[in-house]
């Protein structure tokens, strides 16, 4: 019996032992977090977020490189731009930005925590400014790549918002006639007795058909959204999405530009700011937006890492154009590829505004005519029968 309490007293001990190492293995395995999932813990945190936009980092990033470069502290900085924000999510970010770097963090290693915010081209080139010592500098530079980015992007989408709004407009229009308009016209039709004009009869088919079927009409193009917008975000579909939009006339040109422009000015500014070329080629590939020119640069990275030059590794790539090979190539015999990206960039920019105020001059006249065929062929597909009773009645 004495034996039993013994046994049983160990097995006590030993229970009552296990709590401080599971506690250890817990412990450890919080350590043990991967930084992705520590970053996006630490971006839920805070409120309001993902609603930060660039017209919040643009004006931090130039107004931090100005105190930077007066001479403030990092602390000092965001101290002076957390009381002068106004977005509530920014004011918090700048908050725990803040209490990150007074524990002893770097500002590189605060800003990867609000990957929403911060792309890997901003914490990047930071990262490259603190270990060269030229932080503030690297700030000023960020400032002014992300307002050139920003106003290409703004004048893209000027050029584009107007021919949306037609023709967005002209449908509308088109739909409110043909399910609410004809249906009156056709009740006043049926009294005519006779054998309705060829296009009335059309558009008379179609305002029946879609009122006797808006409800399965409704689901086929809810259903059918859904599943486009599923196989959409899907890599192969949005590889054959991607291509295929290059390869619309006039608009796949204008936006290959605008994506060469941007990943030149970039890697440009990277490699200024001290970012190795295969690392500045990674991130610089995954932000063009487009899948097939994100992949013919990553070819061109893993040929780089074999040792082949920049523009070897991108001659013959598909949608790399022969201008970014020549002036890199030149770059890098002169030593001064960053400055070649820089005037690539410059020269892509030129050309994009070039045709963005071409297409504007000319899409005005021909979304008009447009509008008027749309809208008059139903106007008049409407008011055929009652030309030809005029006319009969006359007769």
């Amino acid at each position: 019996m004495a034996l039993i309490r013994t046994s049983q007293r160990q097995s006590q001990r030993d229970k009552t032992s296990l709590p401080s190492t599971s506690g250890r293995s817990r412990e450890a395995e919080r350590q043990s977090t991967s930084p992705a999932r520590e970053k996006v813990r630490r971006s839920r945190r805070l409120v309001g977020v993902k609603h930060i936009r660039k017209r919040e980092l643009i004006p931090f990033t130039r107004q931090a490189a100005g105190m930077l470069n007066a001479g403030m502290s990092i602390v000092a900085t965001i101290s002076t731009l957390q009381e002068q924000a106004t977005h509530p999510g920014f004011r918090s970010l700048l908050n725990d930005l803040r209490a990150t770097i007074e524990s002893g963090s770097p500002f590189s290693e605060g800003i990867a925590r609000y990957p929403q915010v911060f792309s890997d081209i901003y914490v990047n080139m930071v990262r490259a400014g603190e270990r060269s010592g030229q932080f503030a500098e690297i700030m000023k530079r960020l400032a002014a790549l992300l307002d050139s980015s920003a106003r290409l992007v703004r004048k893209v989408k000027s050029a584009l918002t107007y021919p949306i709004v037609v023709l967005s407009l002209a449908l509308l229009i088109a739909f409110g006639l043909i399910t609410f308009v004809v249906p009156v016209f056709s009740e006043m039709f049926e009294s005519f007795g006779s054998k309705l004009p060829a296009p009335t009869q059309v558009l008379v088919d179609t305002s029946a058909f879609i009122g006797d079927n808006w409800a399965y009409l409704l689901a086929f193009f809810v259903i059918g959204g859904w599943i486009m917008q599923a196989w959409a975000r899907s890599r192969n579909g949005t590889r054959i999405i991607h291509r295929l939009t290059l390869r619309v006339p006039v608009f796949g040109e204008l936006i290959l530009k605008v994506i060469i422009a941007r990943f030149a000015r970039l890697l440009g500014q990277m490699l200024t700011s001290g970012v190795p070329i295969l690392d500045a080629l990674q991130v610089t590939a995954n932000s063009t937006g487009n899948l097939v020119v994100e992949e013919s640069l990553l070819k061109a990275r893993n040929m780089v890492q074999e040792g082949q030059t920049l523009s070897d590794a991108m001659e013959g790539k598909p949608y790399l154009p022969i201008l970014l090979v020549r002036m890199s190539a030149a770059g890098e015999k002169s030593g001064r590829l960053d400055e070649m990206l820089d005037n690539v960039a410059d020269a892509y920019d030129d050309e994009v505004e070039t045709m963005l105020a071409t297409l504007t001059s000319l899409m005005e006249p021909f979304l008009m005519v447009f509008l008027g065929i749309i809208i008059g062929s139903i106007v008049i597909a409407m008011f055929l029968p009652i030309f030809q009773i005029s006319t009969v009645i006359s007769g």
